[in-house]
């Protein structure tokens, strides 16, 4: 049986609509022979998802994929990959280019499609540099604004937003006028690894009957966004990019009225005095991530994940110091040599590794109030033991 030939996807995300559509019209401009498969999930309430699959010069086809369990994300899973599929049998499509609708996670639909057998190339989240701020800072929830996925769908525009941000090595910039410099600035400490390509290249050109307004076709080489769609992606090591035990978490910055902050210790904190804390840490920053030690659960280690005023705290599996060298062999690479780099010769790889960005960091406060979080002198003298006594606060909150 002849192997079909490969077709190269590139996933193209964001709450950002308008900066979304312009980034896959320019893909389309740009590649010859590259469609756009979109999923339209407003219509779920009706019991339908609408695809619709076009190439520059407008719609080629729409059809209809009825909901799976109630869940638009569900039906959106069930038929992306056979929809691939026919495209890449086919053998006429040169770069299939999944829009994904605003709420979807670019993380989930690039494991499905790499699942299904299919390359991804690239994944890309179209942002407006003036509409990050307001985003990352709205707690509503993504059923308030008509965005939800499924029924029981609990996200928050700004925890969709953070995820679709962080998880996509390539950001497509709108060439936004309502942009400021902090604004700008921002972007960049929130995502510093992150390849930037402009969205304000080529001449704007009205097709005729598709509602679309298309950038003009390019002649000669390809433009940025168009190579970072070609130039590969690796799902594993995105995943665990994104974990917290390995996370690439910002660097220390300040520029533009925009400051991050690592705080790193070797000291547990206080679970009593972190409790009490939680909501003006929450508040202090419009983002902050990471990973965290508790002296009254010491082989734990847990992810800290806030934004809009809301944090998510979880556990996030053991410490790799807690663990017997036996089940060091089933630990991923990369886990392993994340907490190389960072070991210490008493706690092994637990530690406190907190990022906050924000325009406005109140820096010295906040370090202050961190620092009064972990354990005292006398505490941590008294050793493991007597840290087992002290109140489990967190239990309320981790569901314990």
């Amino acid at each position: 049986m002849a192997v079909p030939p490969a077709l190269p996807v590139v996933i193209v995300g964001g709450l950002h609509a308008d900066a979304r559509r312009a980034a896959v019209a320019r893909l389309l401009a740009d590649v010859p022979g590259s469609v756009a498969l979109h999923h339209d999930l407003a219509t779920a309430a009706a019991g339908t998802v609408v695809r619709t699959i076009r190439d520059a010069s407008g719609v080629l086809d729409a059809g209809e994929a009825p909901l799976v369990n109630d869940c638009a994300c569900c039906a959106l899973r069930e038929d992306l990959v056979p929809e691939l599929e026919r495209l890449r049998d086919a053998g006429a499509t040169r770069l299939a280019v999944v829009e994904l609708w605003d709420s979807v996670e670019p993380k989930a639909m690039a494991e499905v499609v790499t699942a299904g057998g299919l390359t991804v190339t690239g994944v890309i989240t179209a942002v407006d540099p003036a509409l990050v701020l307001p985003c990352l800072g709205n707690g509503d929830d993504l059923a308030d604004a008509g965005l939800a996925a499924a029924a029981t769908d609990q996200r928050t525009i700004a925890d969709i937003f953070a995820r679709q941000l962080e998880y996509a090595p390539v950001l497509a910039v709108a060439d936004s006028p309502e942009a400021d410099d902090e604004d700008r600035e921002l972007l960049a400490q929130l995502h510093p690894t992150a390849r930037r390509a402009p969205l304000g290249e080529g001449a704007p050109e009205d097709r005729a009957g598709d509602g679309l307004t298309m950038p003009a076709p390019r002649r000669g080489p390809l433009s940025p966004l168009a190579e970072a769609a070609l130039a590969g992606f690796d799902v594993e090591a995105a995943a665990a990019a994104q974990h917290p035990a390995c996370a690439l978490l910002p660097a220390e910055a300040d520029a533009h009225g925009v400051s991050t902050l690592v705080w790193r210790r070797r000291r547990p904190f206080h679970p009593e005095r972190l409790y009490a804390a939680l909501e003006d840490l929450t508040c202090a920053a419009a983002r902050s991530r990471g990973r965290f030690w508790l002296a009254d659960k010491t082989d734990t280690l847990f992810h800290w994940d806030a934004a809009g005023g809301a944090l998510c705290v979880e556990g996030a599996g053991p410490w790799l110091a807690s663990l017997p060298d036996a089940a060091w062999e089933m630990v991923p690479p990369v886990r392993r040599a994340a907490a190389a780099l960072d070991w210490h010769p008493e706690h092994g790889d637990r530690g406190q590794h907190l990022v906050f960005t924000s325009p406005g960091l109140d820096r010295e406060g906040l370090e202050r109030l961190l620092e009064s979080c972990l354990l005292t002198d006398a505490e941590y003298a008294a050793g493991p033991d007597a840290w087992q006594r002290l109140p489990h606060t967190f239990d309320t909150l981790l569901e314990v």
